[in-house]
């Protein structure tokens, strides 16, 4: 069984807004609160990650989440990027490096952003990353389980405990992610003209940040359980799917469940946004469970 929780569900603002006075940010219900959109996803004993925002380090403790095998980016933007570092934690307590699945074009802005977890001399405590280089064909993500364990040298860094007891530095590792026996399917889509990445794990589908999904992309889409689409208003935006576009690739795949989620102020608080929708079509929600 494939199970995704949404560990957020709102715009690059999240819900509610700095300073916003409308009904929605003003909102009592838990639903209309939104964190920036992420999803965890545990799948044949594997913990995985779609997506770091800025509250990386909230959605990791308010879902009680101890262990990832893997963060999977579906492209560069800070709200899906922006908590990289606090995987530094599992670091500590995982002893393990932190397996991260992305494009080259979003490693070039990791090492851009984050230049100081890829410094050939490490500041002490800087986070530990291995990348695996992915693009639209089905990948593996494997477990942690029989990776090295990291060492903390105060005052040093991390090391690599070697068979005759020598320290050897930890590396900066980038590497093709496994094609064999793929577990993860890549989804193209375009967010206005930039190219990213929605993935299926089993019968569920996590599509977020996208505009526009290529005719070869629905293949891939057939025969889902659930299937996650964004939507950020009611009228065309040139980044998002609107509703209407949302709903209409909705009918077109024929999902069983579709979940609306990266949802702006600009809905309806939740019951009411329900309301609006047809049959088997719902608004997602912080801490929503799923499963195929």
């Amino acid at each position: 069984m494939t199970k995704l929780t949404f560990l957020g569900t709102g715009t690059s603002q999240g819900v509610p807004i700095i300073a916003c006075r409308c009904p929605v940010c003003q909102s009592a219900d838990e639903r209309d609160k939104r964190l920036r959109a992420s999803a965890f996803v545990e799948m044949d004993g594997l913990n995985i990650l779609v997506d770091a925002g800025p509250d990386f380090r909230t959605q990791m403790l308010r879902a009680d989440i101890r262990h990832l095998d893997a963060i999977l980016l579906t492209h560069n933007h800070k709200d899906h990027t922006g908590g990289l570092d606090d995987v530094r934690s599992f670091n500590y307590i995982d002893k393990k490096a932190a397996e991260i699945y992305c494009e080259e074009k979003v490693l070039k802005t990791l090492r851009n952003d984050y230049a100081y977890a890829f410094a050939e001399h490490k500041y002490p405590g800087a986070p530990e990353w291995h990348v695996h280089l992915i693009d639209e064909r089905p990948f593996r993500v494997d477990s942690q389980e029989h990776t090295g364990d990291l060492e903390w040298v105060h005052d040093i860094g991390y090391f690599y405990r070697q068979a005759d007891g020598s320290l050897k530095p930890s590396d900066n590792a980038v590497v093709e992610a496994p094609r064999e026996h793929p577990n993860v399917v890549p989804i193209r889509g375009f967010h206005d003209q930039m190219p990213v990445l929605g993935f299926r794990f089993g019968n569920i589908a996590y599509i977020t940040d996208m505009s526009r999904l290529p005719e070869s992309e629905f293949a891939k889409l057939q025969g889902l359980e659930h299937l996650t689409l964004n939507t950020v208003s009611y009228h065309p935006h040139h980044s998002h799917f609107s509703l209407d576009e949302a709903l209409e690739l909705s009918a077109r795949i024929g999902a069983r469940h579709t979940w609306l989620t990266h949802l702006s102020h600009a809905f309806p608080r939740y019951e009411e946004f329900c309301r609006q929708l047809p049959e088997g079509v719902l608004p997602a929600y912080d801490g929503l469970t799923i499963h195929d």
